[in-house]
């Protein structure tokens, strides 16, 4: 891993500490995380994570807070939008990261357990 990547990653490994089934891995050449084999978030810059998010929720979010949240040509109409990793506060990143665990985790082991974000 790319030191100047470090920082953030570790944020996001802060962050989703508790969600089950997360798995360290990498997308694009940057770290990431994923839950059974799929994406959850990566680093994208230093400074910049990529977190999935539901359409609707992250025009919201864009909308609400810019200087947190934004997106690029390359993330429009995608379900993922990109963090300033090193603005958001820790529990602002922990919801998102739920929230895109709840997304992206399968069926069955949402089933399993009785997670609430």
């Amino acid at each position: 891993m790319v030191d100047d990547l470090s920082r953030a990653f570790e944020m996001l490994r802060t962050a989703a500490e508790g969600l089950p089934e997360i798995v360290e891995s990498t997308s694009y050449g940057t770290p990431s995380l994923q839950v059974r084999k799929k994406f959850l978030c990566r680093v994208k810059d230093a400074d910049t994570v990529v977190v999935m998010c539901a359409l609707e929720e992250k025009e919201m979010l864009v909308a609400a807070d810019p200087r947190l949240y934004f997106e690029t040509a390359h993330y429009k109409g995608w379900p993922a939008m990109l963090v300033r990793v090193h603005e958001i506060p820790l529990d602002q990143l922990r919801t998102r990261l739920e929230r895109a665990w709840m997304m992206q985790a399968p069926k069955s082991l949402l089933k399993t357990r009785q997670y609430k974000a």
